[in-house]
């Protein structure tokens, strides 16, 4: 399978799970602001047609897109690593909630932000990742979103809270979420995919 990323992009979020439950993708990395990839100079465009990574490709050279959707994929290829709910459970349910969450309500805030937002634009999506993320460490009661047993959505999690770091953004008095961060960051599985990216 071939993973289509860009370093430190939502596409960390398959990568992770990729590592964490031990299946190979061969990386190919994608210049974001000139749609192409980066060994080879091929248009991304014809890739994935929404412009946007990640994209995982199969070995058959279908190709599935939206974090979310990959990597409940890829953590269904690998049943025993625990990585999903088991189906019609609650707690099922409840990975979905949060991917949704993190997707729709901190994903998306974060796009004035790298996207050459106005500066009240800016700040307006400041203002709702503070109130969101509080939200977010308020529901922290555990290791991890579901309690002790992490999940894809904590790969997704991780993944865009890393982006308050990339931008210099405070959030010290989030003590669970900066005690979540440092937990990811001790996984091996994440430190394989920050290497890979070049992160680490």
């Amino acid at each position: 399978m071939k993973l289509f990323y860009s370093p430190g992009a939502c596409s960390l979020s398959p990568h992770i799970v990729a590592c964490e439950v031990g299946i190979p993708v061969e990386l190919v990395q994608v210049d974001l602001k000139n749609h192409r990839l980066v060994d080879s100079g091929g248009d991304f465009g014809e890739i994935n047609p929404k412009g946007y990574v990640p994209v995982l490709q199969l070995e058959g050279g279908e190709r599935l897109t939206e974090g979310p959707a990959i990597v409940q994929f890829l953590a269904e290829q690998k049943p025993d690593a625990g990585l999903l709910p088991e189906v019609g459970s609650l707690d099922r349910y409840r990975v979905q909630e949060w991917l949704n969450y993190i997707s729709t309500e901190l994903h998306k805030t974060f796009v004035p932000l790298f996207w050459n937002g106005s500066e009240e634009e800016k700040a307006a999506a400041k203002e709702k990742l503070s109130e969101r993320f509080a939200y977010v460490d308020s529901q922290l009661a555990g290791d991890y979103l579901l309690g002790d047993r992490f999940t894809v959505a904590d790969a997704y999690l991780f993944t865009v809270t890393n982006w308050m770091d990339r931008l210099g953004m405070d959030y010290s008095d989030l003590a669970r979420l900066q005690a979540f961060q440092k937990r990811m960051k001790a996984r091996p599985g994440v430190q394989e995919a920050l290497h890979s990216e070049g992160l680490s």
